[in-house]
């Protein structure tokens, strides 16, 4: 299966998790964010980036993961009131921390909280078998320059 990362050029060349906390994940989890599609990777960064910043010095990530791989699902019918709350993440990161404590399975596949039809994957850095998860190809992203515009416009009003 192939998930898609957009991130700066200076983290594109190598799968790195920067343990700082995320939507699914507490402070010192390493962990790294993927969608199912560039689209939803390209929503979810301009959602949080609130249309800033993107340009040139980003790259989209191709990444594979083994059909083998074990992945816990969280499914959106099972998820507390108030998850897709983007000031507050904590709902979300108890689930998260702890599927990271158990550690059973080196992916964790959750909804999307921009777009919950669509799924994002949570990589657990630190299992052994997480590195057969790989890096195939690096992109480069050329977003419409309109939609950046619209977003900043939106941030202003």
């Amino acid at each position: 299966m192939l998930a898609y990362r957009i991130t700066l050029k200076k983290y594109s060349r190598k799968l790195f998790a920067s343990a700082i906390a995320g939507r699914w994940n507490g402070a010192g989890r390493e962990v790294i964010y993927c969608a199912e599609s560039i689209p939803l990777a390209f929503l979810e960064n301009m959602v949080r980036r609130q249309g800033a910043g993107f340009n040139r010095d980003f790259k989209i990530m191709i990444i594979e993961i083994p059909d083998d791989l074990q992945i816990e699902v969280v499914r959106t019918e099972d998820l507390p009131d108030g998850w897709r709350d983007f000031m507050d993440y904590s709902k979300c990161q108890a689930i998260g921390n702890a599927w990271y404590v158990r550690n059973a399975t080196p992916v964790l596949k959750v909804p999307s909280a921009v777009l919950p039809e669509s799924s994002y994957y949570v990589i657990n850095a630190e299992r052994p078998d997480s590195k057969k998860i790989k890096l195939i190809n690096t992109t480069d992203l050329v977003p419409d320059e309109r939609i950046e515009d619209i977003l900043k416009n939106y941030r202003k009003a």
